[in-house]
């Protein structure tokens, strides 16, 4: 399905795995607060219902035949606005803990502070969301050490809300790691490392209106370690070359 030609034209990107409960409310909230945006779910090799749910109003579709994680279905995501000449690109989280209500201001911000990508912060001084323990240990390390990377300071490094510039579309469209912590903590450092800016706006979260959280007590403590060699990895890759876009 090819969209129709807009002026400035903005695609929400939705990864979801087994989001079937969930899905739904946030697809209807999306069409009903942002009408002249199109909506792009990536099915992460879902075994629930998800892949039908999903196809709700003029939302699109991409079926993944195995789950690639979140970095894998976002990269997909990214080929897809890229193929069909988005202008802005924004990733939202399929279980509703983003306020669709967050996504102009993101899209604001990138205008205003000729930004190309702009991470929606959950630390930024906006809501109560808080971590505990080893996960506020890593956020804080990553803060630190990605904000020297990027030239700015960034208070939510692991965000999965976040909007992308044409720019940036395209260098995620053929440069965006799959890894743990790949899609938020390396996408970052490949981004500043190729020259593009990056600032971030503080949003609101809001609790999972279904399914099964990511994260739990026991799995917080792997977080550190998997977190520093995220970033490790991330600053040991070689600088990915950007490639200047032709006008449209």
């Amino acid at each position: 399905m090819t969209p129709d030609h807009d002026p400035e034209r903005l695609l929400i990107i939705l990864p979801a795995w087994n989001e079937q409960e969930a899905l739904p409310g946030v697809l209807d909230e999306l069409h009903s607060l942002l009408p002249t945006a199109d909506l792009l779910v990536v099915n992460d090799g879902s075994t629930d219902a998800t892949a039908r749910v999903a196809r709700r109003g003029s939302t699109m579709v991409l079926d993944l035949p195995l789950n690639l994680g979140v970095g894998g279905a976002m990269r997909a995501g990214y080929k897809f606005a890229r193929i069909h000449g988005y202008d802005v690109a924004v990733q939202l989280d399929a279980d509703g803990q983003h306020d669709p209500a967050d996504v102009p201001q993101l899209v604001r911000a990138m205008r205003e502070g000729e930004a190309d990508v702009v991470i929606g912060a959950r630390f930024a001084g906006e809501g109560t969301y808080s971590v505990r323990g080893p996960r506020r240990w890593a956020m804080k390390l990553l803060s630190i050490s990605l904000s020297k990377v990027a030239g700015t300071r960034l208070t939510d490094t692991t965000s999965g809300f976040k909007a992308s510039n044409r720019r940036a579309i395209d260098l995620f469209s053929r440069d965006y790691p799959a890894e743990y912590l790949g899609d938020t903590i390396e996408s970052l450092v490949i981004a500043a490392r190729s020259g593009l800016t990056i600032r971030q706006v503080g949003v609101t979260m809001r609790p999972r209106a279904g399914g099964t959280p990511s994260h739990n007590p026991a799995k917080a403590a792997l977080f550190l370690g998997r977190a520093v060699l995220a970033l490790a990895i991330a600053l040991s890759r070689p600088v990915a070359p950007l490639v200047e876009l032709d006008e449209r």
